[in-house]
């Protein structure tokens, strides 16, 4: 009997043992998703874009433009592809750097032109925008543009009410945070939309490069965009978008492909010069 007891007892206590290590050994092994997050923590993991390639923004949104007229998304798709921002107008230092990257990189982008070939689109996430802010916001980027005509239409500053703002934002995954009155956290980045309004690309952080924007832009065109739709074609068979680099690199088994036709097409061109030489060659002794 006093044996039974003395047995049950080391089994419950070998079972707590191990139960004791598994949980140890848990607790090693996943030390950081016990731990409580901090402010700056749970804020940077509620901000970000969850990509949406290929869906269709609500084109019926309204909203007020910069001038205080009352415009609706669709009034700015015209048959151009559109670089949509979304940001806010008292934003301190994000949103004007990315403003004036923005331009310095179309500043270098050949061939294409804010005129004629694209539009940009700035929406603010801040339903308590006002009338001046918003003017004044489109003000100060428009100084920063260099031979652009008509800039208010080619370049709209929005603003607009929590729904539109919420459905936008929805539809192509932008999300952003609250932090006090007029204030926000929030990424950096755009969203390249075709013509008829669906999501083509999105490009992140403050700096563009005028290539990866260059390419965006044509392929959210498909390519019908600028004086050559050859050229286009081209650059995106020879560049591709890397999902995991955020940006446009060289398409290494195309570029193979392009230098292999070559060097086949130089191969024949010698054999034909060689056969026609020694062609004649042949007739010239049979003359003889």
């Amino acid at each position: 009997m006093k044996q039974g007891m003395i047995f049950n007892e080391v089994r419950h206590l070998t079972a707590y043992g191990v139960m004791l290590f598994l949980v140890t050994v848990f607790l090693c092994a996943f030390p950081a998703g016990l731990q409580a997050l901090t402010p700056e923590e749970e804020i940077l993991r509620k901000i970000g874009v969850d990509e949406k390639l290929d869906a269709v923004v609500p084109l019926d949104l309204a909203f007020t433009n910069q001038d205080g007229r009352q415009v609706r998304l669709k009034d700015y798709f015209t048959g151009e592809p559109v670089i949509l921002t979304l940001n806010f107008y008292e934003c301190p230092m994000l949103c004007p750097l990315v403003f004036r990257s923005l331009v310095d990189a179309m500043g270098k982008i050949q061939g294409f032109s804010l005129n004629r070939d694209f539009r940009i689109v700035t929406v603010s996430f801040n339903p308590d925008e006002t009338p001046a802010r918003t003017k004044a916001k489109a003000l100060e980027t428009y100084q920063m543009l260099r031979g652009i005509t008509n800039a208010g239409d080619r370049w709209p500053f929005l603003m607009g009410d929590q729904a539109s703002i919420e459905r936008l934002t929805g539809s192509v995954g932008f999300k952003y945070v609250k932090l006090a009155k007029d204030n926000f956290a929030h990424p950096a980045a755009l969203i390249l939309l075709t013509p008829d309004g669906r999501v083509a690309r999105y490009l992140y952080g403050i700096d563009q490069s005028p290539r990866d924007l260059k390419l965006a832009l044509i392929e959210a065109a498909d390519g019908k965009i600028g004086g050559s739709q050859f050229l286009n074609r081209a650059l995106l068979y020879c560049f591709h978008y890397d999902p995991a680099g955020k940006k446009y690199s060289l398409a290494a088994i195309n570029i193979m492909k392009i230098t292999g036709a070559f060097v086949l097409l130089l191969l024949g061109i010698l054999v034909f010069s060689l056969w026609r030489r020694e062609k004649r060659g042949a007739e010239g002794r049979g003359g003889s």
